[in-house]
């Protein structure tokens, strides 16, 4: 009599019955080798990891070197990071020699040479300032390229780019404060409002994080601000943050000048969308402005949102145009460099640490998506849309080439 097999048996010896598979294995803690250059841009006191961070990073077993002197403009010596455990270094070919190099500002196409095959750049990249020779150079060196300010965390946010707004704004209300005054050949009122005298006028261009902080800190001084943004869910986060009842708009040509004409302070916070910078106040807004208003252009740095706007230096801040007060410092954090300096670290330090537990840089980028939004070069390929729409390049989809190695 043949034994007759039950409905469970039949199913284990099918293709349907589930497949042992063996689950991936971490192979433990990746360790590091990090390089911090001394920034070589014009008036650019920062460096991107204090003394204490670094201390943290080499108690976790990574290697740190740091160019002689990087520290200094955020007043951090020599010293304070030889004892924190990290190597010093003569010149910016030594520090180029580590794995990951992590930076303030793009680095210069001379900076790029001293860089190796395969190595990591984390820094900030500049939109408005991109050419197609440094995309290229970095290809060709199949660098992983990371700016900072597009890396996200788990809810979407943009960590650095919060943090940098948070200064940004607050130091455009006290660079108001500055030339606004008699001592800077300014219209020599207060930023502000007392008993008795009207307030200071502000139209802030923008309803982000950077406009946010700048309207906190107006307020904070009993300015009259106006904020002005197409978005309309934008201008009610703001208003909602805020807790006052501000005057919002959405950007109307004619409604614009109009208000300009009464200003005694513009602060423009719109940044580039999809590559694109937007200058929405244009030439003829300006010259009907009062004569020594200000305008602050925190968007410089993507090219500006006022038609202008010409970047300057901490050394020159300022120019003036149709007897108007222009100042467009792109890297406007640098004038707190130490402070700024802690804020970045703070970032990248548990991104480091996180990105050394999940076993290197290359496993974080395939495990991370808000860590992927930052790439924008990958082993010899650009990946960014809105950098290969600007330049009028072809792009690689990241998310493709990170499967091909699989």
């Amino acid at each position: 009599m043949t034994e007759r097999k039950s409905s469970f048996a039949a199913l284990a010896s099918s293709a349907l019955s589930p497949q042992e598979k063996l689950a991936p294995v971490r192979n433990g803690d990746k360790t590091f080798f990090i390089g911090l250059p001394k920034e070589i841009a014009l008036q650019e006191k920062r460096i991107s990891l204090t003394p204490d961070a670094v201390s943290l990073l080499v108690n976790h077993g990574h290697r740190v070197l740091v160019e002689t002197h990087a520290g200094e403009g955020s007043k951090f010596t020599d010293q304070m990071f030889s004892e924190a455990g990290a190597s010093i270094v003569a010149s910016p070919r030594e520090v180029y020699q580590a794995d990951i190099i992590l930076k303030i500002e793009p680095p210069t196409i001379a900076e790029i040479e001293l860089m190796k095959a395969g190595q990591v750049l984390i820094s900030a990249l500049q939109l408005g300032n991109l050419e197609e020779n440094f995309i290229t150079l970095l290809n060709r060196k199949k660098v992983t390229a990371l700016a900072y300010e597009f890396i996200e965390d788990k809810v979407g946010g943009m960590p650095v780019i919060r943090a940098l707004s948070e200064i940004a704004g607050i130091a455009a209300v006290s660079v108001a404060a500055q030339y606004l005054s008699t001592a800077e050949s300014g219209k020599g009122i207060i930023l502000g409002g007392i008993t008795g005298v009207p307030p200071t006028k502000m139209v802030i261009l923008g309803a982000g994080t950077v406009a946010e902080s700048v309207a906190r800190a107006a307020i904070s001084l009993g300015v009259e601000i106006q904020i002005f943004d197409n978005h309309l869910y934008k201008l009610r986060r703001i208003k909602h943050i805020l807790g006052q009842q501000v005057y919002t708009s959405t950007i109307d040509t004619n409604g614009l000048a109009e208000t300009l004409r009464t200003a005694d302070v513009l602060v423009g916070t719109l940044r580039a969308e999809k590559g694109q910078s937007r200058h929405v106040v244009s030439e003829e807004m300006v010259r009907q402005m009062k004569p020594d208003s200000l305008i602050i252009d925190l968007s410089i740095d993507q090219g500006g949102c006022i038609a202008t706007s010409e970047i300057t230096t901490h050394l020159s801040p300022v120019f003036r145009k149709y007897d108007v007060i222009h100042y467009c410092v792109p890297n406007i954090a640098a004038r707190v460099a130490r402070t700024a300096t802690t804020a970045l670290s703070n970032i990248f330090t548990p991104l480091l640490i996180r990105a050394a537990a999940e076993g290197g840089m290359e496993e974080m980028t395939f495990n991370n998506k808000g860590f992927q939004r930052g790439i924008y070069t990958y082993k010899g390929h650009l990946t960014n849309e809105a950098i290969a729409r600007k330049l009028g390049i072809s792009h690689r989809n990241i998310e493709l080439l990170l499967a091909a190695r699989l």
